[in-house]
């Protein structure tokens, strides 16, 4: 009787554990969240530039973040999947130049990426090279800058929030989220875009839910080519 009684109790325990695992891992959509990297730079805090130079005058990629409808995330998934750069060896050169770390002091992304799989990524129910080659993918899909030029929005302006909304929604095919921040002057600026996309990380959606945050009605859009060389 005791040990049907412990079998059933290591029965119901790994049950349990099932249901909590599956509950952390469960999402509705995701955020690709970009960021203009003048806007990460131009602020109080600056930034460093990553140890393989200058970035190039583009949105950069911040992550790929499962979310809820509720507003609500799942992170750090799995504790045990630590980022290993050989699984993305044929995308660490797009990583570089798509994904790479404004973030000081300098370096080579490593530890960036690291960060982005093991909190978000280890939810994605997608395996390490699936999830950085879907934000790469989705990121030029997107191609964010483009759209904007396409609308007659170029760096180095202030527009209206609106305008700039509904380019991208117009461009992209879809509402996007505009997160602001300060510069050094105390100016708005654009800083990142957020499109949603669907669970299974093969395409847009309408957002189910924003982000909180507002920005101005007139925001800046910095140029990055006229900041200083090194950051």
């Amino acid at each position: 009787m005791k040990l049907k009684s412990a079998a059933f109790l290591t029965l119901l325990v790994l049950q349990c554990l099932a249901v909590l695992t599956v509950a952390q891992n469960d999402f509705d959509f995701f955020y690709l969240v970009q960021q203009w990297p003048a806007s990460y730079c131009d602020t109080k805090r600056s930034c460093c530039y990553p140890t393989t130079g200058k970035p190039a005058e583009d949105f950069s990629i911040h992550g790929l973040w499962p979310n809820r409808n509720d507003g609500s995330w799942p992170s750090n998934c799995d504790e045990g999947s630590s980022f290993d750069e050989s699984e993305v060896s044929d995308l660490v050169k797009r990583m570089q130049q798509e994904w790479p770390s404004l973030a000081c002091p300098s370096s080579d992304g490593v530890r960036f990426w690291s960060h982005e799989w093991e909190k978000h990524g280890t939810c994605s129910l997608l395996n390490e090279h699936q999830y950085f080659q879907t934000a790469l993918d989705l990121k030029d899909k997107s191609n964010l800058l483009q759209v904007l030029k396409d609308a007659g929005i170029r760096p180095g302006k202030f527009y209206s929030l609106e305008k700039i909304k509904e380019a991208i929604q117009q461009g992209v095919g879809y509402t996007p989220f505009i997160e602001c921040n300060v510069d050094q002057g105390g100016n708005r600026q654009l800083y990142q875009v957020y499109l949603c996309v669907d669970s299974s990380a093969s395409d847009f959606i309408e957002c189910p839910t924003f982000p909180h945050g507002r920005c101005g009605s007139e925001i800046e859009f910095p140029s990055f080519s006229s900041l200083h060389d090194e950051a």
